[in-house]
């Protein structure tokens, strides 16, 4: 199972490698196992921006590049807006990354993850 490791924590992970993958996420979910979450792969990197449009639990995304968190935000709401052009987006200012992962709202802090700290990835 493809996992993320950051300092001692693991995450086990689901794959959104499609176009279609990504652009679902973790839509109409209404729960997420603890420790686990899912990782959207960007080849090549690209600037992007996440919203929580049809999503139904509260997320903490984790925007990484090259082994490093470059960005988190934390603790972000589903938009219970029906028109996705309502929804705002994370982060404001769109950010180059390779992958991003998204989790349970609040698990970044509740293991300490920060901006600045190395995560790696297996996918065996």
């Amino acid at each position: 199972m493809p996992v993320a490791k950051i300092g001692d924590n693991t995450v086990k992970l689901e794959v959104a490698d499609t176009d279609a993958k990504i652009e679902r996420g973790l839509m109409f979910r209404t729960s997420l196992d603890n420790d686990s979450g899912m990782v959207f792969l960007f080849t090549p990197p690209r600037k992007v921006k996440f919203w929580m449009f049809n999503c139904f639990i509260p997320l903490d995304m984790i925007f990484t590049k090259d082994g490093k968190v470059v960005k988190i935000e934390a603790n972000v709401q589903p938009c219970k807006s029906k028109d996705p052009r309502q929804c705002p987006t994370y982060p404001e200012e769109a950010v180059m990354v390779d992958k991003v992962v998204e989790v349970n709202a609040g698990y970044c802090k509740k293991h300490g993850i920060k901006e600045g700290d190395s995560i790696e990835f297996s996918f065996n």
